[in-house]
């Protein structure tokens, strides 16, 4: 069974995306009647989701400095200047930003840096989009595409490391689809690490489309953490860590060298966390009300743990 394929596709979160694009849209563009039909049939719902996150963050950082000239900029540009910004991939238009690092703030709502397209928005150099163009084309190829396609919209490329290096990367619940990672000269490593991060993107807009309240008092051991962590966030880690299990696995027979002995012991190292998280994941998935969301989980944990 491919596990990945069949739960990427999930019509809550398609409505989820609609909606909620509508309503911002309705926000900063209130004197624009026909925004909502656009967005509405839409093919690229997924993008204008994404792009319409950034623009209401930006927007309202621009109303409360009292700067109109930013805040008319996004009511100008609901899909924050795609236009000038995308570069083609295997899943479509993406951006891809490589900002200075001393241009991601952080704020209440953010324990992690972030950073929200504006107009002075760069698209990365050339080398690094055609890095990040081979990671998402490894990524479809792997069987990632949809995945990527609707939850890794912006790439926010960090600090250039080495392989081995420790990398970091992260999403925020307030930009979803946006995606913040390091990088190594190695499209294979960067496409893990965003089949990683598009699936917690994945999994905050399917647990918010189902309204699904995950109780604070259930707590669970994270081999990943070495913590007892709240159900929702060992959740997300027996999601988003199977899902680059499986996408290693998968890409391991096209690689040689240094990078296959890389991913190898990152398999390795994977499988051994993931397998005493078994009798625990399924009390957690106890506590999601939605079925349909809880087969999803259960179908990829039970197939990273079959590797």
């Amino acid at each position: 069974m491919d596990a990945p394929a069949n739960a990427f596709s999930y019509a809550p979160i398609q409505s989820l995306h609609r909606d909620r694009t509508r309503r911002i849209h309705a926000v900063v563009q209130p004197n624009s009647p026909h925004a909502a039909d656009t967005v509405a049939a839409s093919v690229t719902a997924a993008a204008d989701y994404c792009l319409a996150h950034h623009v209401l963050e930006g927007a309202e950082a621009a109303a409360r400095a009292r700067d109109t000239t930013t805040f008319d900029w996004y009511g100008a540009h609901p899909d924050a200047n795609t236009a000038t910004l995308s570069t083609s991939t295997a899943v479509g238009p993406r951006i891809v930003i490589n900002p200075d690092l001393d241009r991601l703030p952080r704020s209440a709502f953010s324990e992690t840096p972030y950073y929200v397209l504006s107009p002075d928005t760069t698209a990365a150099r050339k080398d690094l989009r055609q890095l990040a163009t081979a990671a998402y084309n490894t990524g479809a190829q792997t069987g990632f595409g949809p995945l990527l396609a609707a939850h890794a919209v912006v790439l926010v490329l960090l600090r250039h490391k080495q392989l081995g290096d420790t990398l970091d990367s992260w999403t925020i619940t307030r930009l979803p689809g946006t995606v913040f990672s390091d990088h190594v000269d190695e499209p294979v490593v960067l496409a893990r690490d965003l089949v990683h991060e598009s699936g917690h993107n994945w999994l905050n807009d399917a647990l918010a489309a189902t309204a699904s309240k995950i109780s604070d008092e259930a707590q669970f051991y994270s081999p990943w953490k070495k913590t007892m962590r709240p159900a929702f966030g060992f959740l997300h880690a027996c999601w988003a860590f199977p899902l680059t299990m499986i996408y290693t696995a998968r890409v391991l027979p096209q690689t040689t060298g240094a990078l296959h002995q890389f991913l190898t012991a990152y398999l390795d190292q994977q499988r051994g966390l993931l397998a005493p998280t078994a009798d625990d994941h399924a009390l957690a998935l106890a506590l999601i009300p939605d079925a349909g969301l809880r087969q999803r989980l259960h179908a990829v944990h039970h197939e990273a743990l079959s590797l």
